[in-house]
């Protein structure tokens, strides 16, 4: 069922495709969600607005610090797929993984272009209106990179050092029940 607007429920179907349901790889690993957007601003936007709600299923609420890092990485990475990495016909995806063993949360975001972002921020002058996001996402990410995809495009993800949410102990991480 398809519906117009701009408010998260009313997202066309169409604009997004969940990859695969809450998965856990390991004891180790936590949850997992990964989902293909297409490469317009309102997939762009979608992907911000579902990461935020994932987040806020893992324990971390929406106005939480962890949360709103974590949609403005997701917004500008999805952003730099739409607008520098967008292919005809091609769409974008997100991952977000919860690596409780590790106290962090992977942002991925690939699309089909092999062109790679430069290894470090720009300096924009002041007059500039653009070129600012990927020192935003120096500045909030404990580390990003880029690495190709095969068989086409990269990958550009973000890692946000997070402290587990509350109610959360090291063997119940967000998102995975107690066995």
């Amino acid at each position: 069922m398809a519906m117009s607007g701009d408010g998260p429920e009313r997202e066309t179907e169409s604009a997004v495709r969940v990859l695969g349901e809450e998965a856990h790889d390991s004891v180790a690993e936590g949850p997992k969600f990964a989902a293909q957007f297409t490469a317009s601003p309102r997939g762009a936007r979608f992907a911000r607005r579902l990461a935020v709600r994932r987040l806020a299923e893992w324990g971390y609420p929406p106005a939480s610090d962890v949360s709103c890092t974590v949609a403005l990485l997701v917004a500008e990475l999805a952003a730099n797929a739409v607008r520098h990495g967008r292919v005809r016909g091609r769409d974008f995806h997100l991952r977000l993984t919860f690596e409780a063993s590790a106290r962090l949360i992977r942002i991925e975001v690939a699309d089909a272009s092999p062109d790679q972002p430069p290894t470090g921020p720009s300096a924009p002058s002041p007059d500039d209106e653009l070129g600012r996001g990927l020192l935003l996402v120096d500045v909030l990410a404990a580390r990003w990179g880029a690495t190709p995809r095969v068989p086409i495009g990269k990958t550009v993800w973000a890692e946000v050092a997070v402290g587990l949410p509350l109610g959360a102990s090291a063997d119940r991480w967000p998102g995975r029940s107690a066995e």
